[in-house]
């Protein structure tokens, strides 16, 4: 119940952060915070954001990908806001489903670990691929790997895998708290790829860009998750927002240089389980081939 250190692999856990921690258990005991606030009507709405882009080879039939983040199920996300999410994306015809991680807030039980595999069971995607946030390397990390591969997710840590001879994502490690490493993860890629980045923050969007400029590529998407779109915000944009890249992509799809940035509000709450403008999100991208 009292834990000041991380109990996974995650680095910057502070004694702050560890205190703050340990009273949310005692204080959210029971889930109440989750059921308090899915009675508020809207609650539970989920947007899913729909995206068309020519970044596949010329020629290429199409990927339709699905991407979500940031589920953390635990004692501020309402049940009925995962069901809204996951029937988004079950509805939605994958060819792809893409995982960016922190997908428990405080601890990775297994009766967490089994709601998050059944959950993503339910999608029906002929791939599906997933990296880390920095609340899973917190806690009992292990726990949820093992929940995701054996609903056959493959993990992309650091590591790039080709969807066909043309496609291929590559993941890369929880930036902050994690051990990025893009040489690694774009030591595979070819060049004429076409690549999709899937990362937990867009802190890492600068090592993706390096490796990108190195190998030439030009047709890239890179998606990610973590800032919530500021969780509580106003109508003029958000309070808070963690991270350089954060701050200045708080959330949407952005073109920049050779690549599409996407950054989801995500599902889920932490600290506080009410969202203001900044209402929960998944994501389907229909992906075609360019005119280049």
């Amino acid at each position: 119940m009292f834990r000041l250190r991380s109990e996974g692999r995650g680095r910057a856990y502070s004694y702050g952060r560890g205190a703050l921690e340990s009273a949310l258990r005692v204080a959210y005991r029971g889930g109440w915070p989750a059921a308090l606030w899915s009675a508020v009507p809207w609650a539970c709405d989920v947007s899913c954001e729909r995206h068309a882009l020519d970044i596949l080879a010329p020629g290429h039939a199409g990927l339709r990908v699905g991407f979500a983040s940031d589920l953390h199920l635990g004692p501020t996300t309402p049940p009925r806001l995962l069901d809204a999410a996951f029937a988004h994306l079950a509805r939605a015809r994958l060819d792809v489903l893409l995982l960016g991680g922190d997908y428990v807030f405080l601890d990775a039980t297994p009766a967490r670990a089994d709601e998050l595999a059944s959950r993503v069971r339910a999608v029906p995607a002929r791939r599906k691929l997933a990296v880390l946030g920095n609340h899973d390397l917190w806690t009992r990390h292990d726990l949820i790997e093992r929940a995701l591969t054996g609903v056959g997710v493959e993990l992309v840590v650091n590591r790039s895998v080709a969807l066909d001879d043309a496609t291929c994502v590559v993941g890369l490690d929880e930036p902050w708290t994690g051990d990025l490493d893009a040489d690694r993860a774009f030591a595979h890629v070819r060049a004429n790829q076409t690549i999709l980045v899937l990362c937990h923050s867009p802190e890492g969007f600068g090592s993706a860009t390096d490796a990108i400029a190195r190998g030439g590529h030009t047709r890239a998407l890179y998606v990610c998750g973590h800032t919530h779109g500021g969780h509580v915000a106003t109508p003029w944009g958000p309070v808070i927002v963690p991270g350089r890249m954060g701050k200045r992509y708080f959330s949407g799809l952005h073109r920049l240089g050779a690549m599409h940035l996407c950054v989801s509000r995500g599902v889920g709450g932490i600290e506080l389980p009410i969202r203001a403008y900044a209402r929960p999100q998944v994501h389907v991208f229909d992906l075609r081939s360019c005119r280049c």
